[in-house]
């Protein structure tokens, strides 16, 4: 990659939609020192994502940014185009709270207002049940129930808090659309009936067309438990050291390093930083 050409290109394509530098920062959620050297040629192969991030935000096509030329390329590739990256990677899994949207903790905060109790009561609370329904042993409908018990919130439901207080995680949709293209990709999450198809209908976190996706809430185990690794991993159909997991849980990832897969923790407080850190784990 040509640092220069590709910073004019950039600086062009900012000038053209009228944007200062300023401007453009706040849009693409980049800092001004990065936007800088990025346009100066000063960094060298900047990330995909930080690049995708600029198209979005002045109107052109990542491609174009990019000088990718289009004709020669597949509209979608193919299993015969997937990539391996250098560490022997086919097949990546991805987290979903924490990763592909930020966490829900303020949810917590509401609903202790509403109750007039302490968040840590909520919290507590929460935590004590929400393996039990995110493995399936509990309904949705008896974890709403018990929080109508516990805090007398009449009509209580768990879901419509969550899906208020989660948020897309910044540059994601960039990070999966460009993990897709190159691999095999899937969803691996925690998570209580109903809610992943909610979130993928209502676009709060990337609607791609994933090679596999495994809800706790339906193969009835949850992680860190090593069965729902093993679930994983055949159904990628692929060995586990070719099976890369990125997850904003510590305890997930030393589970899934213990069965052989790759493992990438995602700081949800650095996005940016972690997309790049993917980026690079994924090399090929």
């Amino acid at each position: 990659m040509n640092e220069k050409a590709l910073g004019k290109r950039l600086a062009d394509a900012r000038r053209a939609a009228g944007l200062t530098q300023q401007e453009l920062c706040q849009r693409a959620g980049l800092s001004y020192s990065t936007l800088a050297k990025i346009e100066r040629g000063a960094i060298k192969s900047p990330s995909v994502f930080t690049v995708a991030s600029i198209a979005a935000a002045t109107g052109v096509a990542l491609e174009q940014l990019m000088d990718i030329e289009l004709a020669d390329r597949p509209a979608k590739a193919g299993l015969a185009d997937k990539k391996r990256s250098k560490t022997g990677v086919s097949f990546v899994y991805i987290d979903v709270n924490g990763v592909l949207v930020r966490f829900f903790h303020r949810a917590f905060t509401q609903i202790a207002d509403e109750a007039g109790v302490g968040a840590d009561v909520v919290e507590t609370l929460f935590w004590r049940h929400n393996e039990a329904a995110c493995r399936g042993d509990l309904s949705l409908q008896d974890f709403d129930a018990i929080f109508e018990q516990e805090l007398g919130i009449r009509g209580f439901e768990w879901k419509k808090y969550y899906m208020e207080a989660v948020d897309p995680m910044p540059h994601v949709e960039e990070m999966v659309a460009w993990v897709a293209q190159h691999y095999r990709v899937g969803l691996l999450t925690n998570s209580l009936p109903g809610f992943l198809k909610e979130l993928m209908s209502t676009g709060r976190i990337p609607n791609e067309n994933y090679d596999v996706i495994i809800d706790s809430s339906e193969v009835k185990c949850i992680k860190p438990e090593a069965q729902i690794y093993e679930v994983a991993a055949q159904k990628a159909g692929v060995p586990p050291e070719q099976i890369l997991l990125i997850d904003d849980g510590r305890t997930n990832l030393m589970a899934a390093d213990r069965l052989g897969w790759h493992a990438l923790w995602f700081d949800d407080f650095r996005p940016e930083e972690s997309l790049d850190r993917a980026r690079q784990a994924l090399a090929f």
